[in-house]
């Protein structure tokens, strides 16, 4: 293969990782350790 596709291959899926990581924490089970600061500071 040639370098450049690699390279892309090795950073789309660095992206769909980080992604799939962000997804999982805000709405898996680690979504329950989250605070909402606008719920906290209702007027």
């Amino acid at each position: 293969m040639e370098p450049a596709t690699v390279l892309s291959i090795s950073i789309g899926a660095v992206l769909i990782s980080i992604t799939g990581f962000a997804i999982y924490t805000a709405f898996g089970p680690p979504s329950v350790e989250l605070n909402d600061p606008f719920e906290d500071h209702e007027d």
